[in-house]
Order: structure tokens, then C-alpha cells, then sequence
């Protein structure tokens, strides 16, 4: 390299664009047999493809961490909110039954009644809902038996009468519907025959 008049020596600049500025023709790649500078390491092609293919599992990998991240936030906001809901419901489901009494008995009238109605459709709004009728089919999941007793009208295990509403909110069950529960009469002769 020629020396400038300082005595430092002139930068070396290499013109790596693809387009020459002057010709505006694309330039070729330096071929094996043309020289390259030996300060210039070019890395194999193989080295190139193996890098672009560790950084390009890598930008996936972190990718699929990150979506992993959010679908599990998501979900964990949305159990926290459900939590909460039952949370509060759970405390008003005395409040619900007085009003369910009150209003058995003819004593819910008046503004009393227009604000059971509000509370009912707030609680509504909020996805709860009751559930237990009479004549339903017993089912230990979603019913508590109080009483029980043998009837010659009914079949199968059956709710002969409700004691106390059961609450959902979606598929989860808040409480139980709690009621009195008669078997087919002849279940209790077939169970003594079976010991026999």
C-alpha cells in the first residue's frame, strides 16, 4: 500500500455491492480461479448453510416458546377470571335460595321482587344457572341425596323431591342439588337374592 504523506497507510476499501455504482451492470461473484485478497476469509458454503440452519432452528424454537407463552397466559387469565366469578357467585347462592323461599311461599312482592328479578338476571348474565327438577334421574355427580326410599313409581334411581336447588356455572358444578331420592321397590329383593 502506497503510504500518504503522514506515513500512515491509505485505507483499504473493498466494493462488496452486487450493482456497480459506475456501470449499473451486476457484478459476478469472484470465482476460484480469480484472486481474493488474503486478508479476506470467505466461509464455505457449507459453514454458511449450517449457521443459516442452527440460527433458523433457533428463530423457530423462540418463536414456539413465545406462542407457547401467550396460549398459557391466555388460558390462566381466562381460568383466574372463571375463579373469581365462582367465587362470588358461590357467596350469593343463600341470597338466591331466600329469594327461591320467598318466593314459594307468596311473600316475595313489591320492590322486593323487582330486585330478586334484577339479581337473578345479573347472576344469569354471569353464566350460573340452577338445575334439579323433580322426576330427574338421580346421578351422584350433580345430585346429593338427603333421603331415601323405595317406590313402586319409578324405575330407575329417581329425584322424588328437590330440598335444594344445585348450581353450574358452564360444566362446573357450584353445588349440588340436594333431594330425595326413591329406588324401584323390588331392587332390595333382587340384592338378597344375589347373596343367597
Amino acid at each position: 500500500m502506497p503510504p500518504r504523506e503522514n506515513g500512515h497507510e491509505e485505507p483499504v476499501i473493498r466494493d462488496n455491492r452486487k450493482i456497480d455504482p459506475e456501470t449499473g451492470q451486476v457484478r459476478q461473484a469472484p470465482t476460484a480461479s480469480q484472486e481474493v485478497p488474503g486478508d479476506v476469509l470467505e466461509p464455505q458454503d457449507g459453514e454458511l448453510a449450517a449457521q443459516l440452519a442452527e440460527r433458523t432452528a433457533d428463530l423457530q424454537r423462540l418463536q414456539a416458546e413465545y406462542t407457547n407463552y401467550r396460549r398459557r397466559v391466555e388460558r390462566d387469565r381466562v381460568a383466574v377470571r372463571e375463579q373469581a366469578v365462582a367465587g362470588a357467585l358461590s357467596e350469593l347462592l343463600p341470597v338466591l335460595d331466600d329469594i327461591g323461599r320467598a318466593r314459594d311461599h307468596g311473600e316475595l312482592t313489591g320492590g322486593f321482587a323487582k330486585v330478586a328479578e334484577s339479581l337473578e338476571s345479573a347472576v344469569t348474565k354471569l353464566g350460573l344457572s340452577s338445575f334439579g327438577q323433580k322426576g330427574d334421574l338421580f346421578d351422584p355427580t350433580v345430585h346429593e341425596a338427603l333421603m331415601h326410599s323405595y317406590s313402586t313409581e319409578v324405575s330407575e334411581p329417581t329425584a322424588v323431591e328437590v330440598l335444594q336447588l344445585g348450581y353450574r356455572i358452564g360444566d362446573r358444578v357450584l353445588r349440588p342439588a340436594r333431594v330425595a331420592v326413591a329406588e324401584p321397590e323390588d331392587a332390595p329383593a333382587a340384592s338378597n337374592d344375589d347373596d343367597n
